[in-house]
């Protein structure tokens, strides 16, 4: 619960405690994820929910309660944040010397142009009816340009995507235009809109009909009978009814955004327990104590909500107290203390209550204006001693009460609120057609923000003041469920200046903050109390923490129980407080701890043990030292026995193990497993390895042949189906051809294509005839007639039970492997082969005469679909009607005697 006034570092405060959890937490990707949109929550509200006041350039205008819900291992995953009461009169009003919320100066200072001119706007805030007011634009502390860098970042860390900030930024222009809007009255003195561009930006950021928002914002909307009919507005109406139209947009807006960081922060782990049964811990970072010159209707509230707060804040100290005194069997003495239920009841009872009194003015019928809600506050409440007005004040007092103004004595002094507005603010009425208009807005965000249903309820909204009581009874729910800790804010002075301390400013918030009755309830009891370990604790292990803990370590006051205590530390505790000669109204002895009453008993004990101290520092340095040189010595000692059995090791390092020479041979051989380890070899190729020392060698031998299995293993386990097939094959090349033929070292290096030809290159005909046989390989080929060895082009396929020669869409020959006797090629570089076959008669057609400029592939991928490696023939010379002879070129021709003559270079590769 962290609390103070305006400007005393409660935002700042919250932001501390986050970040200490970012950088403590252990932040798996889950919990980083989390971790992150948490800490950009803060600058989002920031933006659209603190603005600059006569008090802080950075104050919060709402109230805001986080939960961070933590998993086992302490890591956050996931959020919730309640906001309270959003102070949306800024919107369209700020007192001299203060600033509209941050979000309009960041937008018109940072946004890119390309935005700006999207949304209609203009960098100059000047030009905006509502950012001028408080004639405040320019801030020495506030770098609006950064800021803005900062939230755009944050809304993408939050899951913004780039359409939802374009829609959000689309309402907060609409915002600005809408207080541009002007009116101004015709022969019948109601208004009409005489801004027609601002209005026509408002029909397109906001996604409403244009002539529908007009007739909205001069008109309204009254149901009587049944019958509906619309009543012009007059100019001051029309100022009503715009900037009412302002404050509900932006105000839904905020509530619809505090939602979206909602559902980011929201634990998406649906095997976790809900938020709500696991670790869990609260934020409550909520409006200080608020005195301004004109206090109105939101201080009202802001200032309630402290009263309630700080009646929850001394609840709870008394029963922590009590529930302390009753855990450790001490008897518990009723305290005396102010308490606030007084001041909280004028504010709350039902029917005689002010926020009472306030509603039911707002929803009486007839004329009910804010002096008559003050007469009626005077009638009802004009006995209570924490109530004032200038009527019920006497002759002194009512000098300095207006006849508009009542007073109220809170915990922390006296506040005087002017009641105009009251009412207004209170009932915070949007007419009806202009719920209509917002309602059919085509900006996803305001059809959310506006809902249907609330033009079919026919029951009366709750007042914003009713709104906020029960919003504030459902905190002090949470809170009293909780194990409350306290962060009390003190600002130094009024000037926001460092190392400056206004005494008087200070001691008037430490009375507020309740921090003196906290300090009466606890002194009333008993002042001090700690566990028995915690009283007798021993000091550090050195002499520097010792000398910091300034508390505990008074067991050495008592001969008994220093230097220690072997018995239960009540006991020893009980023996000490009897040395020291404690009295005993002076200490009660709990259960767990011991509790001392007046803090003049423990100042005599801290004097003596300070005195105790001096003597003690001498006796524990001198033993420091000892301490000290015995180590130096004994690690000297050590030092010298290891380079003696090094040295002996050596020189019998070639003579059988024995304990002289054992040190240094575990010695070299851990060297060398050690050098080893970060020598190994990288790869298979690798075959770099350390020299063993003559007792490793066969180990040596073995580590390496695991080594190298190792990382065929590892490399085999990477290899692909499709790398493993590549292989295979061109395992299979390098058995047929390695060492054989001159071209075979060309093909090495390039990889085997599964084939050369697409289904579109190959006839649909050839493939209507194959049927269902799939081709398992194609390429172009030249085949060279028996008679005459006349070239043809040709496609060869290899299925999986036969060779296809093709000419264009007809098969010329088909070959059966069971058919194919074996392949015969050249040793030389040329891409000639012949493909033997088995002839039943002279009908069919013999061996086939082809040249492929892919042989080696074309060849390996035939003798694996044939089964038929060790069938293929490679001949140095003549092949029955083929010729091969070396030479310069290829040359392929028919030669004189009728056969074929094949000319190839060699390539000298064999």
């Amino acid at each position: 619960m962290i609390s103070g006034e305006s400007g005393a570092g409660k935002t700042e405060a919250t932001k501390r405690l986050l970040q200490f959890y970012a950088e403590t937490c252990p932040a798996p990707e889950r919990g980083g994820a989390v971790r992150d949109r948490l800490l950009q929550s803060n600058p989002v509200l920031e933006a659209f929910g603190n603005a600059k006041t006569l008090r802080n350039d950075n104050s919060s205008r709402f109230g805001k309660y986080m939960d961070v819900q933590f998993d086992f291992k302490g890591a956050p995953v996931g959020g919730h944040i309640l906001s309270y009461l959003l102070e949306k009169s800024r919107v369209v009003h700020q007192n001299h010397g203060e600033r509209n919320f941050h979000i309009f100066y960041q937008l018109l200072e940072g946004g890119e142009e390309e935005t700006l001119r999207r949304l209609g706007l203009e960098r100059n805030p000047q030009s905006y009816l509502y950012l001028v007011k408080g004639q405040c634009a320019k801030v020495s502390s506030i770098n609006d340009k950064s800021d803005w860098k900062v939230v755009r970042k944050a809304l993408m860390v939050i899951n913004f995507t780039e359409d939802e900030v374009e829609d959000l930024l689309s309402i907060v222009a609409s915002v600005l235009h809408l207080g541009n809007i002007h009116f101004a009255a015709n022969e019948e003195s109601n208004a009409q809109v005489t801004t027609e561009n601002q209005l026509k930006y408002l029909t397109r950021l906001l996604g409403v009909d244009g002539s529908t928002l007009r007739e909205a914002l001069t008109h309204r909307k009254i149901i009587a009978k049944g019958e509906e009919l619309l009543s012009p507005l007059n100019l001051e109406q029309a100022a009503y009814a715009r900037d009412a139209l302002a404050k509900a947009v932006y105000s839904r807006t905020f509530t619809w955004l505090v939602g979206k960081i909602n559902r980011s922060l929201a634990s998406k782990d649906a095997d976790s327990p809900s938020w709500r049964s696991t670790t869990v811990l609260g934020l409550l970072d909520i409006y200080g104590f608020e005195v301004f010159q004109h206090n109105s209707f939101e201080q009202f509230c802001i200032n309630y909500c402290n009263e309630k707060l700080q009646q929850l804040f001394i609840e709870l100290t008394l029963k922590s107290e009590q529930e302390e005194y009753e855990a450790e069997g001490i008897a518990w003495e009723p305290v005396q203390y102010f308490n606030n239920k007084i001041i909280c009841d004028l504010v709350e009872e039902k029917f005689k209550g002010i926020i009472s009194i306030l509603d039911e003015e707002c929803l009486r019928p007839g004329e009910a204006t804010d002096l008559t809600f003050l007469e009626k506050l005077e009638d009802t409440v004009k006995h209570h001693p924490h109530f004032l007005t200038h009527k019920l004040a006497d002759q002194r007092t009512r000098k300095s009460l207006g006849r508009g103004e009542f007073r109220l004595l809170h915990y922390a002094g006296e506040v005087t609120y002017s009641v105009t507005g009251f009412l207004d603010k209170n009932n915070d009425l949007l007419f009806r057609n202009l719920k209509e208009t917002m309602c059919s807005s085509d900006n996803p965000i305001m059809s959310q923000c506006f809902d249907r249903s609330e033009l079919s309820d026919k029951k009366r909204p709750e007042t914003v003041a009713t709104q906020f009581k029960m919003s504030l009874l459902q905190l002090v729910e949470i809170l009293q469920s909780k194990e409350p800790a306290y962060i009390r804010c003190i600002k130094p002075n009024d000037a926001k200046q460092p190392g400056r301390f206004d005494e008087v400013l200070i001691r008037h918030q430490v009375k507020y903050l309740g921090l003196m009755e906290n300090l009466r309830v606890r002194r009333a009891g008993f002042a001090y109390r700690r566990k028995y370990e915690a009283f007798l604790q021993r000091w550090g292990r050195s002499l520097a923490l010792w000398l910091r803990k300034r508390a505990g370590g008074y067991k050495s006051l008592c001969p008994e129980t220093w230097p220690t205590w072997a018995g239960r530390p009540q006991d020893g505790v009980a023996v000490l407080v009897r040395h020291l000669g404690y009295k005993p109204e002076e200490y009660k002895m709990g259960r767990t701890k011991i509790f001392i009453r007046f803090p003049k008993t423990l100042f005599a004990t801290e004097d003596a043990l300070e005195v105790r101290r001096q003597s003690l520092a001498i006796c524990i340095q001198s033993w420091w030292r000892g301490t000290l040189g015995r180590r130096k010595a004994a690690k000297r000692k050590w030092a010298a026995q290891t380079i003696r059995r090094l040295i002996r090791g050596f020189i019998l390092r070639h003579a059988p193990r024995c304990p002289e020479n054992a040190f240094f041979l575990d010695h070299v051989r851990t060297s060398f497993l050690l050098n080893l380890r970060r020598q190994l070899p990288r790869n298979v190729l690798d075959t770099s390895w350390p020299m063993p020392p003559p007792a490793l060698r066969e180990a040596s031998e073995l580590l390496r042949e695991l080594c190298m299995k190792n990382m065929v293993w590892k490399y085999c386990r990477s290899i692909s189906p499709e790398w493993k097939q590549q292989l295979h094959q061109k395992a299979v090349a390098s058995e047929i051809f390695k060492g054989k033929k001159d071209n075979y070292p060309q093909s090495v290096p390039r990889l085997f294509i599964s084939t050369r030809l697409g289904a579109d290159e190959i006839s649909p005909k050839v493939l209507q005839a194959l049927g269902t046989e799939p081709i398992q390989y194609a390429v172009p080929v030249v085949k060279y007639d028996r008679k005459g060895y006349k070239p043809r082009s040709r496609q060869l396929l290899l299925t999986p039970s036969a060779v296809v020669i093709v000419e264009d869409a007809k098969v010329k020959q088909r070959i059966d492997y069971a058919n194919l006797t074996g392949i015969s090629v050249s040793s030389l570089s040329d891409s000639l082969f012949v493909l033997h076959v088995q002839r039943e008669d002279n009908k069919q057609k013999g061996d086939v005469v082809l040249q492929s400029d892919h042989v080696i592939e074309t060849l390996t991928k035939t003798a694996l679909s044939a089964d038929c490696a060790n069938n293929i023939n490679i001949n140095q010379g003549r092949d029955g009607i083929i010729d091969f002879t070396p030479g310069s070129e290829l040359l392929i021709t028919k030669a004189k005697n009728g056969h074929l003559a094949v000319v190839a270079p060699r390539l000298n590769s064999r």
